[in-house]
């Protein structure tokens, strides 16, 4: 199943698929390491949802909603 960072749940799993997004969002999102094979996962969320916890290629990265909406993974069954 497919669907963007942003609706995870903590402890869910997958491969980074697609990233959406134009100019300076697409290439930020790039220079943080979220390219299409990567593994993430998301470890913690904040009160409110906002932002997200990942952790992606051996560190953790905190990402905002607006940029997390742009990152579709396909997500690990089991997960």
């Amino acid at each position: 199943m497919i669907k963007t960072l942003d609706l995870f749940r903590i402890g869910e799993a997958g491969t980074i698929v697609k990233v959406n997004g134009e100019g300076r969002v697409r290439h930020r999102l790039f220079d943080m390491g979220l390219t299409p094979g990567a593994e993430v996962y998301l470890r913690k969320k904040a009160p409110l949802g906002d932002p997200l916890e990942i952790t992606l290629r051996g560190y953790e990265l905190s990402l905002r909603k607006d940029e997390a909406v742009n990152v579709e993974v396909e997500v690990k069954e089991g997960k």
